[in-house]
């Protein structure tokens, strides 16, 4: 019966109105939601219209597609694309053939319109369902900055876009990828700047998916990538439309998914990860420094731990006297050795963390903060845990927080575990071992024939002004050179402000 009903999805439609229906029943077996309405346009034509409750506007189908057919002036129209030029107001109207159009058309909420002695039918782009309006997004707040987000809705999503950019050389090549979900995809360019190549690279591994359903950007994200077991994200995530323009300006691309959020933005980079939309709407002077002092809380987020181990294990002769005197007597009653106190404490920071996302958000920050303080002080008292690691754990997961991007942030956060146990049995030569392999690993790794760690190895000193530093606008004059041709020249020259050049 099943094999019945793919074969009947495939074949086109008949001029026998209840052969049409017959097939549409069958295909929509036990589905509640679907409605058959039927009518007869002018009194004399026999006609269905069909669509899913919940998903279309029935107020406007009403008013547009039933209440003119069933009008006796429609009588005198013979064919259905008389009726269609003469009598239904709505504005978007796309004919359908097969059993698979009609399918399609109806499960994204477009009504469908079948006739007697009628091999074709129209769908209606009166499609209206549920969503949530424009937000701040809550995972990339900005002091200064647009205020809006993507939401859930596509066709909201790819407004946002069309928004701030409103030149045609915006390109939106749409496809559908799950099996059952058939979720809406879109992948978004600039004509004229964006590399084809990329383009080609990332529609053939998109078309490459064949599961079951899309439910969210992760899904795709964990498809496409070029290596799935390195802990570093090789795509971008982001809720921001102006994230989404300015990565389209530097020739990437974007995949917009319906259902979700978060856009994904291809190729990367390590220092795109590190680098907030906020460095560009603050003065270059302001936007340098806050990025330097996100570098130095980086290293700390990943080496502090690490460190304080080796040190306090190994190396004393590296901590002043009066320090390691204090060092050691807060440490004196407690009956662990420091790597298996620092793994305890950063392993209890992290649920705690857990547990304030998870938690409903009235009493998640409560719990995170109040359990942190608690459970750090009678550690402390109890002699399990001494003063020094507390104090190292708090700045560590403080640090963790300064990054822009929460995927960035959980890559550090794994990779933390094994340096304090490299360090805790080897000292620093564990951890120059640690911070070796993960240098030779990121050298190795790419995000769609990026290297990750360009424009830095491999050395491009034009780009380089906009990586440690970040430099005034009027210098950002070409585009980082991301894969085979691109459109070098994103501004005019001599934009640096000259008030003697003026009127």
């Amino acid at each position: 019966m099943n094999k019945q009903k793919v074969e009947n999805q495939e074949d086109p439609l008949s001029s026998d109105l209840n052969q049409n229906i017959h097939v549409l029943r069958s295909i929509y077996e036990n589905c509640s939601d679907l409605v058959f309405r039927p009518f007869v346009i002018g009194g004399k034509t026999k006609a269905f219209l069909i669509y899913i409750e919940g998903l279309c506007n029935i107020e406007e189908m009403n008013a547009s597609v039933l209440s003119p057919l069933m009008d006796e002036s429609a009588a005198k129209y013979d064919t259905l694309n008389e009726l269609l030029e003469n009598k239904i107001t709505v504005s978007k109207a796309k004919e359908v053939k097969t059993s698979t159009e009609c399918i399609n058309y109806l499960s994204i909420g477009s009504p469908l319109l079948l006739l007697e002695n009628e091999s074709i039918g129209f769908a209606f782009g009166l499609a209206k369902w549920e969503k949530r309006s424009v937000e701040e997004p809550t995972a990339e707040t900005v002091i200064r900055g647009p205020r809006e987000g993507f939401t859930e809705s596509l066709g909201v999503n790819t407004s946002l876009l069309r928004r701030k950019i409103r030149s045609p050389k915006l390109k939106m090549n749409p496809m559908s990828i799950g099996r059952y979900t058939q979720t809406e995809v879109i992948v978004a360019f600039m004509d004229g700047i964006m590399d084809p190549t990329l383009f080609e690279e990332v529609t053939k591994r998109l078309k490459r998916i064949d599961i079951a359903g899309i439910l969210e950007s992760g899904y795709i994200e964990e498809l496409i990538e070029d290596n799935p077991f390195s802990p570093f994200p090789q795509i971008l995530s982001t809720e921001r439309p102006d994230v989404a323009v300015s990565s389209l300006l530097e020739g990437r691309v974007v995949i917009l998914v319906d259902g979700t959020p978060f856009a994904l933005i291809a190729p990367t980079t390590l220092y795109s990860l590190l680098q907030s939309s906020e460095d560009y709407y603050q003065r270059f002077l302001i936007g340098t420094a806050i990025r330097w002092l996100r570098f130095v809380f980086v290293l700390i987020s990943l080496l502090l731990p690490s460190l304080y181990v080796a040190v306090s294990t190994f190396h004393h002769e590296m901590v002043p006297t009066t320090l390691l005197l204090s060092m050691a007597s807060s440490r004196e009653q407690v009956p662990f050795p420091a790597v298996i106190e620092a793994l305890v404490m950063e392993i209890t920071f992290e649920a705690l963390r857990e547990a304030g996302i998870r938690l409903p958000k009235q009493v998640g920050a409560a719990v995170s903060i109040v359990g942190a303080l608690v459970i750090g002080q009678a550690a402390v008292q109890a002699g399990i845990i001494s003063a020094p690691m507390v104090m190292v754990v708090a700045i560590t997961g403080i640090a963790s927080f300064t990054l822009p991007r929460y995927t960035a942030g959980i890559a550090l956060r794994m990779l933390r575990f094994p340096i304090m146990i490299l360090a805790g049995t080897l000292g620093l030569l564990g951890v120059m071992l640690g911070l070796i392999f993960i240098v030779i690993h990121l050298c190795a790794l790419r995000s769609f024939g990026v290297p990750y760690l360009s424009p830095m190895a491999p050395m491009k000193f034009r780009d380089m002004k906009d990586v440690l530093i970040r430099a005034p606008l009027w210098m950002l004059n070409t585009r980082p050179h991301l894969t085979g041709k691109f459109n070098k020249y994103r501004q005019a020259p001599h934009q640096k402000p000259d008030p003697s050049q003026g009127d």
